[in-house]
Formats: structure tokens, sequence, C-alpha cells
């Protein structure tokens, strides 16, 4: 091997290693957020699996989508999961680039809880949402005439908690408002949009949210209302999520986002505030005292916070 390799290589694995000493600590703090995350995901798949058994085909709803896009067809019909898998790939390798990149703005670990609240809360949702009415399915299979437009009573318990995988999860119908496909897909993209780095990463991902939306419909796997109901619900919830969440460490401190911070919680939050009032203590400040504002003096008048203090004002000799 090259010493050029090898040294790289050295560079490379140190990296790695040095990365996996502190996320280690963070997945051993937050593995049960994830899996429950993981666990949800499940969930989810059971209740777009059990509203399938409720499911009756009919005539396809009348859609401005359906009349604007052309019908791509059977035979095409795998573009959109291309383009979805596409998407979900490159974004699962890019939460893991710390791992081998110089720069560093975000904990793997924190990033995917927050992904996982995000996608959770929006699934939530999406199960109220089509428990509450199912419209009939614009899809092929899950048109009139086809055989797996409506399940028979399952035989047992075990054919429902199994989902039939994978074909049941393919060919599933009834799960229509709102699309789980953008539900993902914009999850992904306004996370980068906040993480990322690369502005013209983020306008490419923009646009192919845009293009997997026409895609969908145009495929006649979801309505029109499933993808823009998507759009507005993903985005509220991300926005709200992340007003009520704390940032909890997700984003590193420092120039490029490689300073050593690591995020606080409980303990350490305590203990960090007890070194800052024995700071203020050795200081000569009162670790009681409410009022820490910085205090300058200007000719003999005391100033807090750029305004003089003053008892008596004296002006011309008066």
């Amino acid at each position: 091997m090259p010493p050029y390799i090898a040294r790289e290589a050295s560079k490379l694995w140190r990296r790695i290693t040095m990365e996996i000493m502190v996320e280690l600590p963070l997945l051993m703090e937050k593995w049960k957020f994830l899996l429950l995350g993981l666990v949800f995901q499940y969930i989810h798949g059971l209740a777009a699996r059990g509203v399938h058994y409720l499911h009756r085909p009919g005539p396809t709803l009348q859609d401005v989508g359906f009349v604007v896009l052309p019908e791509l067809g059977k035979d095409k019909a795998y573009i959109s999961e291309t383009v979805f898998s596409v998407v979900f790939l490159t974004f699962f390798l890019w939460t893991f680039h710390p791992f081998i990149s110089h720069t560093k703005k975000f904990y793997t670990v924190l990033l995917w809880c927050r992904v996982f609240t995000f996608l959770v809360v929006s699934q939530i949702l999406r199960i109220f949402t089509f428990f509450s009415t199912q419209l009939p399915g614009p899809n092929y299979h899950c048109r009139e005439g086809s055989k797996l437009a409506r399940l028979p009573r399952p035989d047992g318990i075990l054919e429902v908690i199994l989902l039939n995988f994978p074909h049941g999860v393919i060919y599933g119908c009834g799960d229509l408002i709102f699309s789980s496909h953008m539900i993902f897909t914009l999850v992904f993209v306004l996370t980068y949009q906040k993480y990322g780095t690369k502005r013209w990463i983020k306008q490419i991902a923009w646009l192919v949210a845009v293009i997997q939306s026409l895609l969908i419909i145009a495929s006649r796997k979801h309505y029109t209302v499933d993808v823009v109901v998507a759009w507005y619900t993903v985005n509220l919830v991300v926005y709200f999520v992340d007003k009520q969440l704390p940032e909890d460490g997700t984003e590193r401190s420092g120039p490029g986002g490689s300073g050593p911070l690591m995020p606080l919680n409980g303990s350490k939050d305590k203990d960090s505030r007890t070194k800052e009032e024995h700071l203020k203590l050795m200081n000569g400040n009162s670790g009681d005292s409410p009022d820490w504002r910085q205090r300058t003096q200007v000719n003999g008048k005391l100033l807090e916070d750029g305004s003089p203090i003053l008892t008596e004002i004296v002006m011309n000799g008066t």
C-alpha cells in the first residue's frame, strides 16, 4: 500500500474511533428513545395493514392532479419508489458523515432522536386521519375488480401481526390521507435544511421533494389531497416540535460545528450551574445576587447597562 494511502487511512480510522467514543455515551443514554421510534414504525405499518381490512374499492374520485398529470402506468410505477429509495439512502448515509468528515456540525444519535420525533408525531396524525375516513384507493391493485382491493378476514392474529411482509406492505390500500412517502421525504429535507451545510444540496433536495410529489400523483398511488395535506402538516409538525423541544445539543458548538461541547442534561446541567456559581463567588460576585449585569464606571458615575444611575442631575452648575 502506498505511504499516502496508508497515512490517510490511519487518519480516517482515528476520526472514526474518536467519533465512536463521542457518540457511544449518547447512544447509551438515548437508546430507549431510538428503540421507541423504531417500534413505532412497526405500529404505523400495523395500522396501515389494519385499515386495509376496512377498505372498500369504488370509482376513482375526481382529482385535479389526475387531470393535469398524465398517468405513468403500471410498468413505470417503480419510478417514484426509486426516487424515494435514493432520498432515504442518501439521507441515512449523510447522518453518519460526522464519523468521516472534518466538519462535524451535529451528533448523529441526537439528530436521529429528533428525526424520529418528527416522524412519530406525523404518523400519529396520519393514523387518526386515514382511520377516520376510508377513500377508495386510486392505485391499480386497489381498484374495483382487483383481488387485492379487499382483504378477507384474517385466519389468525399472527397474520395481522406479521403484516404479510413484504407483500402486505407493498400492496396496501386505504391508508391514503396523508402520504407516508411524503412524510419521510419532507422530514429528511427539513432536517437537512437545518443541519446541512451545502446550499446547492438544499436546493436540489427541495426540487426532489416536488418531483417526488408529482410522481406519486402520476403513479396514482395517492390522490392530490394526500400529498397537499402532507406538505403543510409535516412542515407544521417540524415547526412546532422544534419550538417545544429544546435543541439538547444536537448541533455542535464552535467554528464549523467542531467544538468539543457535549449536550447537557439532568445532573450535567446542574453541575454546570454549580461551577458557574462557584466561579462567580471566586470573582467577588455573590452567588445569591439576583443582579449579575456588568457595571462600569465613567467619570465617577456608575453605569448599569449603559445608563447612568444618578440620584441627582447637576447641569450647568445648578
